[in-house]
């Protein structure tokens, strides 16, 4: 009998693994696929990948106007596939996680087949393996939410569309949260027709409202069709070119067609594969598994940390959440989850990044300043032709304490972790101000803000800042 097993060996789960095993526990991992769990495998990295494929598309595109003579670039989609495949595989070959694990002593069981619960200290794999355990931790992610209409059977899965084996001509994407924007703009860089759809008045609504509207925009003039708040889906149906979607806005049934339909309205437990009830473990109302702030599930020995419980499903909160719930498993409940900074992005074209609050939620909470630097005004922008998006910095006028920031633009995704550092560490717009940034660089943009809302409060920091 161990002390803990993890099911799932994603970021969560191998974090919480590790985790525990340092402590001393003599700890299990089974995962049903393989090692790194989706966001290694057909998640985040294979994401990242295509997402760099169609930069480098739209770089080649700029070379004549670098004097650079070379013909328009055509993608071989078989072999950017190829190309994923491998990094893929490098990823998985040389994960440190893999080294600390065996070095850590955690037995590891992999590609055991679907992972279900006996009792609520057993689990048992497809392939016969069976572990019990004084204690578990679930981190088994997620499956993409369905939607209860008509056909659609015939619609893939996020996914599924990453995984394709040949380029669609059209495409219609349901839900523009994140992983639908992604999808959307991926595959509009690699020559799809795009039409994104989005029930709600704009695109991403989670991020800020500028970030969205940015976001829309460049959509929109790289071609992509984006219908918001476009009523109710009736059904999907096969059609000569792929599939129809059938919906209703304002009592009228409107059509779209396209080669394949993808659905990205969420993300939900799945919890018949789990057999959950054996075990005793309750989901709340949306889906996911109920944890309390320890990250404890309605069974106290039995813990649920990343996508499964719903509380941010994003690879570096599921490594704190892992962390977090393996600390408290094995010493018992001494380590909530807290309100760390947390910084987030997409890698969109443009990119986009946030952290901390929206300048609507910050005025609903204090007197604010928001400081807003265009990319066309800083000059490594200006070299790279890469001007489209802003920075934005939100601060607090009685503390000059940094409340958010939101960047839409290239790099957008990096350059907001200095921002996310400065936060953690307790920086004021002051003393961010006086760090000299190297010239040019993106994340100069973020030295520049900070100096505007220094000034605008009245304080003296020295030099004008450049980028």
């Amino acid at each position: 009998m161990y002390d803990l097993v993890v099911i799932g060996a994603g970021p969560a789960g191998v974090n919480a693994a590790m985790r525990a095993a340092d402590l001393g526990a003599r700890t299990a991992l089974i995962t049903s696929g393989d090692f790194g769990g989706m966001a290694a495998n057909d998640g985040t990295v294979p994401v990242r990948t295509l997402a760099h494929a169609a930069r480098l598309m739209r770089e080649a595109r700029q070379l004549p106007k670098y004097g650079i003579s070379t013909s328009d670039p055509n993608l071989d989609y078989t072999r950017l596939l190829e190309r994923a495949a491998e990094v893929i595989a490098d990823v998985r070959t040389h994960s440190a996680w893999r080294d600390d694990i065996e070095r850590l002593g955690v037995t590891l069981f992999e590609r055991t087949g679907m992972v279900h619960f006996v009792d609520a200290h057993t689990v048992e794999a497809a392939d016969g393996t069976r572990l019990e355990a004084a204690n578990i931790i679930i981190c088994t992610g997620g499956t993409s939410r369905p939607l209860n209409v008509p056909g659609f059977e015939l619609t893939a899965t996020p996914r599924d569309a990453l995984s394709l084996q040949v380029l669609p001509r059209s495409m219609l994407v349901i839900g523009a949260g994140a992983t639908g924007t992604q999808v959307a703009s991926i595959f509009n860089a690699f020559g799809s027709h795009i039409q994104l759809f989005q029930a709600s008045s704009r695109i991403i609504p989670t991020e800020d409202e500028e970030v969205s509207a940015a976001v829309a925009s460049a959509f929109r003039k790289s071609g992509i069709l984006i219908h918001e708040e476009f009523g109710e889906i009736e059904s999907f149906e096969k059609s000569s070119s792929g599939v129809r979607m059938v919906f209703v806005k304002k009592d009228k049934r409107v059509v779209a067609e396209a080669e394949l339909a993808v659905v990205a309205v969420g993300w939900i437990v799945d919890d018949q594969t789990l057999n959950l009830g054996a075990a005793g473990v309750r989901t709340d109302a949306r889906g996911y598994l109920q944890v309390d702030d320890y990250l404890r599930t309605s069974v106290p020995h039995i813990f649920a940390a990343g996508d499964v419980n719903g509380k941010a499903m994003l690879v570096p909160q599921a490594i704190q959440q892992g962390y977090i719930a393996a600390t408290n498993a094995v010493r018992g409940a001494t380590m909530a989850v807290g309100r760390e900074v947390s910084p987030i992005g997409s890698f969109t074209d443009p990119e986009y990044a946030q952290v901390g609050l929206t300048e609507t939620r910050a005025r609903e909470l204090h007197d604010v300043i928001a400081i807003r630097i265009p990319f066309e005004s800083t000059t490594r922008t200006i070299i790279d032709s890469q001007t489209v998006g802003f920075c934005k910095l939100i601060a607090d006028p009685q503390t000059s304490r940094i409340l958010g920031c939101h960047i839409v633009g290239e790099r957008a995704v990096d350059i907001i972790q200095i921002v996310a550092v400065a936060m953690s560490s307790g920086m004021s717009v002051d003393e961010l101000a006086r760090i000299p940034f190297s010239f040019p660089t993106y994340a100069g943009v973020i030295g520049r803000a900070a100096y505007r809302a220094a000034r605008e409060l009245g304080h003296d920091v020295g030099f004008p800042k450049t980028s």
